[in-house]
């Protein structure tokens, strides 16, 4: 799979043809035979890309235009034993997720670490996907407890240097349906552009929610054509909606209505080429992949990966 085309089985919108339909190729590959990627994110004033380490915590980098990463923040940097949910924002900060810990805000300049907001002590948690208003503010999900937690720009002044709590803003119990206890329910998280609304995934359950940022309402998307059972990252450019669906290995493409009440199923992927797809993040050249192989080994099974390991590029979606 390196570099070239592989089958894929994909279900397009009406009138789409076989040339554009999906294609999946490796963008770049990474370092470290035991690497079992979980996020990924895009410096928007570069293009280069970062991704975590589910099973070392370290952070690599890929320059834009790059075939290979490189080891950015190595395993263990400042404690910290996994990396999943990774953004990096205008002001040239890098936000890492440990899922056991809390979240680490480094300087993309000199590495430095800027702060870090710990996770509540003594609550049952997994902090799992991020997402960066055009303020700068941070909202952070919480896969086993429904929960949305919140980092301002003022919070994340105060803390520069040292460390803060990290503190829940808004609870979706009422809206998500109760699932068993060890099921994930929260995961990927984006935002619209203007800030205003947030849109989160319930995995389990496979329903879309839209969250009002400020007072914290919540409402259930309307979802026309499918679900989102397995809905990992997400990813959003104006109205259109992209989601990874891990275990299925699985892309889909979403249509939102203008009010984000709605939203339309206009293209699917499935293809055992992603590998796990655990999130996503759209470029003008394609939407990059990560494959995270944990099925093979890594956190979801046993078996040897594939190394190495690889970001993929994923074109036609």
């Amino acid at each position: 799979m390196t570099g070239a085309a592989v089958a894929a089985v994909a279900i397009a919108a009406p009138g789409a043809s076989a040339v554009t339909g999906p294609r999946v190729r490796t963008a770049f590959t990474l370092p470290d035979d035991r690497a079992y990627p979980e996020g990924i994110a895009l410096d928007p004033r570069t293009g280069d890309a970062y991704v975590g380490s589910f099973t070392t915590g370290a952070v690599y980098r890929a320059a834009a235009g790059s075939r290979a990463a490189e080891v950015f923040l190595a395993a263990g940097t400042d404690g910290r034993t996994t990396a999943n949910g990774l953004k990096a924002d205008r002001a040239g900060r890098l936000w890492v997720i440990d899922h056991t810990a809390g979240i680490d805000v480094y300087d993309l300049r000199d590495r430095s670490l800027l702060a870090r907001f710990e996770a509540p002590q003594g609550d049952q948690h997994f902090l799992n996907d991020l997402a960066i208003t055009a303020d700068g503010t941070a909202y952070v999900t919480d896969s086993v407890r429904p929960l949305i937690y919140r980092i301002t720009p003022a919070d994340l002044a105060r803390a520069h240097g040292g460390r803060a709590p990290l503190t829940a803003h808004v609870d979706l119990g009422r809206a998500v349906p109760p699932h068993g206890p060890d099921a994930y329910t929260l995961n990927g998280i984006v935002a619209d552009p203007t800030g205003h609304r947030l849109f989160v995934v319930d995995m389990t359950g496979g329903g879309l929610y839209r969250v009002d940022a400020a007072d914290g309402s919540v409402r259930q998307v309307t979802l026309h054509g499918g679900d989102l059972v397995h809905g990992d990252g997400l990813e959003l450019s104006h109205r259109t909606l992209w989601a990874a669906h891990n275990t299925s290995n699985t892309l889909t493409r979403w249509h939102l209505s203008p009010d984000g009440t709605e939203a339309h199923l206009s293209r699917t992927l499935t293809d055992p080429a992603l590998q796990i797809p655990t999130t996503l993040a759209h470029t003008p050249h394609g939407l990059l992949v990560v494959r995270s192989q944990f099925d093979k080994g890594g956190p979801m099974g046993q078996g040897t990966p594939t190394t190495p390991f690889t970001v993929a590029r994923v074109t036609g979606m």
